[in-house]
């Protein structure tokens, strides 16, 4: 089926993020939250990335004003019905996704595809809320949307070839380059990044290097653009700790064990840009 219209639940970061990069490539958007503050929000973030890419001669005005023409906010879960994909790109939170998910899935006529942004929460359990288990994937983003290329396209048990096919066809057309995935917690990228950051945090813990030396032998050593420290600290160091404690719980192995003075920093509010501090003070 050609997806030529998508519906994006959550106008935050990765839900602005996702209907600009449809936008660009021409596909509809309806943007839905729950305030329509967020939605104002989520458009002007959306204009202001285009007017940024136009400034880099990325994008021309007549362009951006196309993209801004194709998505439409609402505050009304109903203007969903429009979409022949809609994208839950809600909280990292398997309650509030599940809440919204088998709300959606009541109003949804039975073709259309539900796809959940989720970076680690299982695509089977959030598909077996719904009843449209094998019309469920997941495509986790990654941000900043309009800029990252990746796209995880992730197969629940009983996802469909038809609904793992269209979704990744989707993604081309969004200019990404999909790659796809089995259900399995952390999937791809995180299942072998966060445990990397963790093992920075024993490396500075035991006072093997600093901070900054750390960073700056995984960017020089390994290519590596932003240091895994550094990259904590954009992430949130609540979430870090939290990705190793769901490895280690669903894993049960002990490499997953997450570092005491990671633990020790959440502890102390110290959670990196979004605090003021984290590794490095902002």
């Amino acid at each position: 089926m050609a997806i030529q219209t998508v519906g994006i639940i959550g106008a935050g970061t990765m839900g602005n993020g996702i209907a600009q990069a449809c936008a660009v490539a021409g596909v509809k958007v309806v943007m839905v939250d729950i305030a329509q503050a967020a939605v104002d929000k989520g458009l002007a973030t959306v204009a202001g990335s285009l007017e940024r890419l136009i400034k880099k001669d990325k994008l021309t005005a007549e362009q951006k004003d196309a993209a801004l023409a194709l998505i439409r906010g609402s505050t009304n879960y109903e203007d969903l019905k429009a979409a022949e994909l809609v994208i839950e790109a809600a909280t990292e939170n398997h309650e509030l996704k599940l809440k919204i998910l088998k709300q959606v899935d009541a109003m949804l006529a039975p073709e259309v595809i539900i796809a959940s942004n989720t970076s680690s929460i299982s695509i089977t359990q959030l598909a077996a809320a719904t009843s449209r288990a094998d019309r469920f994937i997941g495509m986790h983003f990654f941000n900043p949307v309009p800029m990252m290329a990746l796209v995880e396209i992730i197969r629940g048990y009983l996802t469909s070839d038809a609904t793992h096919d269209a979704v990744k066809a989707l993604a081309v057309t969004l200019g990404k380059s999909p790659i796809t995935v089995k259900n399995a917690p952390g999937f791809v990228v995180n299942r072998i990044l966060v445990p990397m950051i963790n093992e920075a945090f024993f490396v500075l813990a035991e006072g093997i290097a600093t901070a900054e030396d750390i960073d700056a032998g995984m960017k020089l050593g390994c290519n590596q653009p932003i240091g895994p420290l550094a990259l904590a600290d954009m992430i949130g160091l609540d979430v870090c700790l939290a990705v190793m404690e769901v490895y280690l719980e669903q894993f049960g192995d002990s490499k997953y064990r997450p570092c005491p003075l990671l633990k020790e920093m959440v502890a102390a509010g110290q959670l990196g840009r979004k605090t003021g501090r984290g590794v490095y003070c902002y």
